[in-house]
């Protein structure tokens, strides 16, 4: 008995290489039960047809699942699913039953419910995506990205594969990130001074849990990551909000008995403001008259095209007391989840303690072929086409807001991918958001970067990395006519 040809489509949203849609498509058909042992499958050539493929296509996924033992092949009479197939389990399942539990009271704490910015899924159909922190498809170096991972796939690499590190990390990537990463940062450090972590985010998370408890008190900047503010009022510390200026945060503004500072010195979060080497020094003098340890978040800072970034905080530290935080999520691709962090060795040592408990280490897998990426060139290449890319954008960006009389509140002094901007008094930005999806405008309201009830209503973010240059001053153009329209 044949399988219908009319039984077969190909998901316009699948993900993959075509030949691999179409082996998921007939895998998925076996493992759920509606392809039998010893069922015919259609011809390449009628599936093809079909599919509106190559018929190369479909005879290579075919002879796929034929290796894997998915298939069989009967002489010139065609392809049948293998006796041999993975075969669906056969079990009825059990009547759900009603939830009595009260999680209200069993919850120990609530963790939802905190200021998030939820990205659309659906992003990249938008026209116009001023989205902060997403991947330029036609930037990223897929095809050596690739190569790297084939290679940590290899026997050589083994162990990074398959190996269970413990408390330790890959090697290779944290001799890269102490040789050339951290000097292009001025910072100097030994192994044991160096974690991995599974991006900047779990690296903040990691440092409040060592650093804070209820009796200490955090200071954090005014606007800032709102996933930072999240994640520290869960630490039970007392959290107090630092309004930033210009230059970020004041460290005049620091109050008494502060044991923590986190900041972003060279690229604010979200204002982009540069704090001055002058501030800097300040900074590093208020914390030593408190001895309070300071968390420096220095995201962005390979995306300097407009000039030398400043220098790390880190790199001025003569006591100890920073804990430097770098990521690549953001110079990579955000899935990669990859971030490290730099301290004194007493601290890493906690921090390592920790990590160990929470999730061992990161997929050594994903730590060999970053490393491999890093060391054989190939990510100073893709900074240098992304700079190339968001300088270009940030011209056009510029312009465009000048154009139509838009404010910017904000913008990176050394470059970066992202301008902070401002609406006229008594615009809400979150609706103003949710009108212009309508126009396939994404924009992101400022609200969320703001402590405390009374927050700004009139700020937003553009984020230029993702969306195409001929398309910014189009979409600045239905930005100003919006905003036009309530003014």
């Amino acid at each position: 008995m044949g399988i219908s040809v009319d039984t077969f489509f190909l998901d316009p949203n699948g993900q993959g290489t075509l030949q691999a849609r179409i082996q998921q498509m007939i895998a998925e058909g076996i493992l759920s039960g509606r392809f039998h042992t010893g069922e015919k499958l259609p011809s390449s050539r009628k599936l093809a047809s079909h599919l509106g493929v190559s018929r190369i296509t479909v005879t290579l996924a075919y002879t796929e699942l034929l290796a894997n033992d998915y298939l069989t092949s009967r002489g010139r009479s065609g392809y049948y699913v293998s006796q041999n197939a993975p075969v669906p389990p056969k079990y009825t399942p059990l009547q759900r039953s009603d939830d009595t539990v009260n999680w209200e009271r069993s919850l120990a704490r609530p963790f939802s419910g905190g200021d998030f910015l939820r990205k659309p899924s659906d992003w990249r159909d938008f026209r116009y995506p001023f989205i902060y922190g997403q991947t330029d498809r036609s930037l990223f170096d897929h095809a050596n990205w690739r190569l790297c991972a084939v290679r940590a796939l290899g026997h050589k690499d083994f162990d990074s594969l398959t190996g269970d590190y413990v408390d330790q990390d890959d090697p290779l990537l944290i001799e890269f990130i102490a040789r050339h990463t951290l000097p292009r940062r001025g910072i100097a450090a030994r192994p044991e001074e160096i974690l991995i972590t599974l991006g900047a985010q779990n690296a903040l998370w990691l440092a409040s849990r060592v650093l804070l408890k209820p009796d200490r008190t955090a200071a954090i900047e005014d606007p800032c990551y709102y996933s930072l503010r999240n994640l520290l009022s869960h630490s039970d510390c007392r959290l107090v909000p630092i309004r930033v200026d210009q230059d970020g945060l004041p460290p005049q503004d620091i109050p008494d008995q502060t044991d923590v500072i986190f900041t972003t010195p060279s690229h604010q979060c979200p204002t982009t403001a540069t704090m001055p080497v002058d501030r800097r020094n300040a900074l590093l003098d208020r914390a030593r008259d408190l001895n309070a340890i300071i968390v420096e978040d220095d995201y962005e800072f390979e995306m300097s095209y407009l000039g030398a970034p400043s220098p790390a905080l880190k790199s001025m530290d003569r006591d100890g007391r920073v804990v430097y935080v770098g990521s690549f999520s953001k110079s990579l691709f955000p899935g990669l989840r990859l971030g490290y962090m730099v301290g004194s060795e007493a601290f890493i040592r906690e921090v390592r303690a920790l990590r160990t408990l929470v999730l061992r280490h990161p997929p050594g897998h994903v730590q060999r072929t970053a490393a491999y990426f890093l060391s054989l060139g190939h990510y100073d290449a893709q900074i240098r086409r992304m700079s190339k890319a968001l300088h270009q954008r940030r011209d056009t960006i510029e312009a465009a807001i000048h154009q139509h009389g838009l404010t910017i509140a904000g913008h990176g002094y050394h470059g970066g991918s992202s301008i902070w901007m401002q609406a006229p008094n008594g615009i809400d930005t979150t609706r103003l958001a949710k009108e212009l999806r309508a126009r396939s405008v994404h924009i992101e309201p400022g609200e969320q970067f703001f402590s405390g009830s009374d927050r700004p209503r009139n700020y937003y973010r553009l984020g230029y990395s993702s969306i195409p240059p001929e398309r910014i001053a189009p979409g600045i153009e239905q930005i100003a006519q919006a905003i036009r329209s309530k003014t």
